[in-house]
């Protein structure tokens, strides 16, 4: 039996996208947002922050690495909030239903940094449904490690076994297998119920 749901939050509840940001500066060139993502603002050096690097230091380390991009480097911040594009509707209906009913303890873990995290707390109210939340930046540690997932069992009285963990990233869900748990990578909010619906949880 299921008795926790344990949602990430960018990209499950909330559309975080750095291309809010950089589409428009990049426009139809292509080859240089590519270069960008891959090679100056990569993934890796986004969840350096996330798991508690400060974010001044972090910028001016890659202005002094790459000169030639400064004005983007420094929008990848500068500009942060207008990286999280709303709700994800249909995730937050999910929630919701799941809130009302009250038969689950509701909980997230999000890699996301502690300097930027309390602009979310502000902007979205369903993040008050949850128990608990456990984010990445405060605790100095990151998704897929597993003390990070095992911060969110002690603190919140959470049994792996009996909680179902949900992540639009591969690599976490799979880390949260091992751990014991059930585990659903997030594609669309129809997808998450019918999941769901067969753990019996919706």
């Amino acid at each position: 039996m299921i008795n926790t749901v344990i949602f990430d939050l960018g990209g499950v509840l909330i559309d975080w996208s750095p291309h809010h940001v950089f589409d428009p500066i990049f426009g139809d060139d292509d080859e240089r947002r590519k270069y960008f993502f891959d090679n100056v603002c990569t993934h890796d050096w986004n969840e350096q922050q996330d798991a508690g690097y400060p974010i001044a230091k972090a910028t001016e380390e890659r202005v002094a690495l790459f000169p030639d991009w400064e004005q983007e480097i420094r929008a990848y911040y500068g500009q942060w909030e207008k990286m999280l594009g709303g709700p994800i509707h249909g995730s937050v209906d999910i929630l919701r239903e799941l809130r009302d009913r009250g038969e689950h303890k509701l909980l997230a873990l999000t890699n996301w940094s502690a300097e930027t995290f309390p602009v979310a707390e502000e902007r979205y109210d369903f993040l008050q449904w949850f128990e608990g939340i456990a984010v990445s930046g405060r605790e100095k540690t990151r998704k897929p490690f597993p003390d990070f997932f095992r911060i969110l069992f002690d603190r919140f009285g959470a049994d792996p076994q009996s909680s179902v963990f949900i992540d639009d990233n591969l690599r976490n869900v799979e880390a949260g297998r091992e751990l014991g748990m059930k585990g659903i990578r997030f594609e669309s909010a129809d997808q998450l119920r019918a999941d769901l619906g067969r753990l019996g949880v919706v």
